[in-house]
C-alpha cells in the first residue's frame, strides 16, 4: 500500500516546492500556496508549480481529494498585476505575455475540473479576481468567518471576463453579475448564501474544516469518486435529454464495478464495506 492509500489519522508528510508547500495526510493532499508576499499571486510560476502538482496527484491512484489553501493574509489576490505591468515595456506592449498569462490561467482552471480527484478550497483572507476564480472552479469551498471574496476589475478599468466564466458556473447569473459589475468586496456569509462557498468555519479554522471534509470524502469508494465527478462535470454542459442519456449510462457502468458490488453487499449485510482500490 503506497503512503498516500494511508490513513489521514497517520503523521503527515511535509514537502516544500518552491512557491507551493505540500502535506501528504494519507490519501488528502494539502497544497498551499507559499508566496505571501505577492498575496500569492498567479503569477507565471505560481501557476506553472500548481499545474504540475495537479498532474502528478492526477495519475497518483493513492491520491483521494486536494485541499487549496494560501499562506499569509490572503488565499489568493488573482494575477500578479506587478508582473503584467512590467510587460508594457516589451515591443508589443505586453500582448505575449498576456496572451501567456490567460492561457495558462484557462487550462490551470480547466486542469482542475478535469481532475479526477476532488478539490477543496481552504480561504482565509482574501480571495479576488483570479483567485475568487479558483475558489469557483474548485468543486467545494470552506471559508473562515473572516474571508472576503471579489472580483474587482471594474475598478481598475479591467472587467474579471475570465473569472466571469466560473462564477458564472458556480453561481446564480444574478449573483455572478452583481460580483461582476460592481467589483464589492463580498464577506463569508454572503459567499455561503450566493453559492461561492460550502460552509463557514470560524475564523482560523477553515483548513481543519476542509481536510476533516477531505478525509470523509477520501474514506468513499475511490471508483465512485472518480467516475461521479467527470460525469457531473459532463453532464452539466449537456442539454437536459443529453444529460440524463449520459448519467444513466454511467450508473450501468458503476453498478458492474466491483466497488458498487461490494457497497451494496455490504449495506444489505449491514457491514462496513471494503473498497476494492483501498485494498492492500
Amino acid at each position: 500500500m503506497t503512503a498516500m492509500r494511508q490513513s489521514v489519522n497517520q503523521s503527515p508528510q511535509v514537502a516544500e516546492i518552491g512557491l507551493l508547500s505540500r502535506t501528504d495526510h494519507g490519501g488528502v493532499i494539502h497544497l498551499a500556496f507559499a508566496s505571501p508576499g505577492n498575496r500569492n499571486a498567479l503569477s507565471l510560476k505560481m501557476m506553472a508549480a500548481l499545474a504540475d502538482q495537479l498532474y502528478a496527484i492526477s495519475r497518483d491512484p493513492g491520491a483521494m481529494c486536494v485541499v487549496l489553501s494560501g499562506e499569509g493574509p490572503a488565499f489568493c489576490a488573482g494575477h500578479d498585476l506587478r508582473e503584467l505591468t512590467a510587460a508594457r515595456e516589451a515591443p508589443d506592449a505586453g500582448q505575449a505575455l498576456f496572451e501567456e498569462t490567460m492561457g495558462r490561467c484557462s487550462s490551470l482552471m480547466q486542469q482542475i475540473a478535469a481532475l479526477p480527484q476532488p478539490v477543496i478550497a481552504a480561504v482565509e483572507g482574501v480571495a479576488t479576481a483570479a483567485g475568487c476564480q479558483l475558489v469557483a472552479t474548485c468543486d467545494l469551498a470552506v471559508a473562515g468567518a473572516q474571508a472576503r471574496f471579489c472580483t474587482p476589475g471594474v475598478g481598475i478599468g479591467l472587467f474579471c471576463s475570465t473569472p466571469g466564466v466560473a462564477l458564472g458556473r458556480a453561481l446564480a447569473p444574478k449573483h455572478a453579475m452583481e460580483m461582476l459589475l460592481t467589483g464589492d468586496m463580498i464577506g463569508a456569509d454572503e459567499a455561503l448564501r450566493f453559492g461561492l462557498v460550502n460552509r463557514v468555519a470560524p475564523q482560523g479554522q477553515a483548513l481543519d474544516a476542509a481536510l476533516a471534509l477531505a478525509a470523509h470524502i477520501a474514506a468513499k469508494s475511490p471508483t465512485a469518486l472518480r467516475m461521479g465527478k467527470a460525469t457531473f462535470r459532463r453532464q452539466m454542459a449537456c442539454p437536459l435529454p443529453e444529460a440524463y442519456d449520459l448519467a444513466s449510462r454511467i450508473m450501468v457502468s458503476n453498478l458492474l464495478e466491483a466497488d458498487a458490488r461490494e457497497g451494496m453487499g455490504a449495506f444489505l449485510d449491514k457491514r462496513a464495506p471494503t473498497w476494492h482500490d483501498l485494498e492492500p
